[in-house]
């Protein structure tokens, strides 16, 4: 079992910067691949980013490629998703996801622990 715990969100201007991190506990980290979800208000959660269990691949929705990175470091149990040129309609709660099968997914759920959320606020 992992427990999940995010940090990183705030208010930023459209345009700006942020960089959300996801601290795992447990001593198998590198067993989960890792993923961000983000749930607007009146919207379903939706999937943003995942990464393999070693890093060596990525995959983001059509929405954020090409603007957000996510990365992990498996010797400090955590996973980052740097989140560049940001829009208003980023805004959302964003919510980093451990999913312990073999198969490298980014069906929601499929993912099996998840943490409690980070408040990701973009104004115009």
């Amino acid at each position: 079992q992992v427990q999940l715990v995010e940090s990183g969100g705030g208010l930023v201007q459209a345009g700006g910067s942020l960089r959300l991190s996801c601290a795992a506990s447990g001593r198998t980290f590198s067993s989960y691949v890792m993923g961000w979800f983000r749930q607007a208000p009146g919207k379903e959660r939706e999937f943003v980013a995942a990464i393999s269990w070693g890093g060596g691949t990525t995959y983001y929705a059509d929405s954020v490629k090409g603007r957000f990175t996510i990365s992990r470091d498996n010797a400090k149990n955590t996973v980052r998703l740097q989140m560049n040129s940001l829009k208003p309609e980023d805004t959302a709660v964003y919510y980093c996801a451990a999913d312990n099968s073999p198969i490298f997914t980014i069906a929601t759920e499929k993912y099996d622990y998840w943490g409690q959320g980070t408040q990701v606020t973009v104004s115009s």
